[in-house]
């Protein structure tokens, strides 16, 4: 292995390790929601959580770890997996999601999904609370698919 694909290697894993902690603390907050609460969640439920500071917190924490989940793997993870592949990164987004979904990490439609919820949460987040409402609905809905991307891409980067 060169050297520069031994970088590239840990680039990955330093990535993977920060997009872990982010999924761990994201399915953190979710469990200690889903104690009292079924998801997907109703509107007088998210009532309760709105008005409890504590399971409040636990809403919030939800969809920051998913923004900084979507943040990290879109700006960081996924160039540097193109990059221990020994690709080139100087194109367009669209074709690395494409060499990504190639090789089996991601499907582009669904991270499309994904990328358009975070844009949601940046733009329109408490604006009002049917819109909370359903972020926080969605981000459970899709972040089994984040944790997949991760696992097929430690998967990818322990061989």
């Amino acid at each position: 292995m060169g050297d520069k694909t031994l970088i590239y290697k840990q680039k990955v894993l330093a990535n993977l390790d920060g997009s872990y902690k982010h999924l761990s603390r994201l399915n953190s907050a979710f469990l200690e929601l889903e104690k009292k609460y079924a998801f997907p969640v109703q509107k007088n439920d998210f009532e309760e959580i709105i008005n409890n500071i504590q399971t409040l917190a636990y809403s919030d924490q939800c969809i920051y770890r998913f923004s900084k989940l979507q943040d990290c793997l879109g700006a960081k993870l996924f160039k540097s997996v193109l990059l221990y592949q020994g690709e080139n990164v100087n194109k367009p987004f669209l074709d690395l999601l494409n060499q990504l979904e190639s090789i089996d990490i991601l499907d582009v439609d669904e991270w499309f999904e994904i990328r358009d919820l975070r844009n949601e949460i940046a733009h329109d987040y408490d604006s009002d609370d049917t819109t909370v409402l359903n972020v926080l609905n969605t981000i459970h809905k899709l972040k089994d698919e984040l944790e997949n991307i991760l696992n097929a891409i430690n998967a990818l980067a322990v061989r």
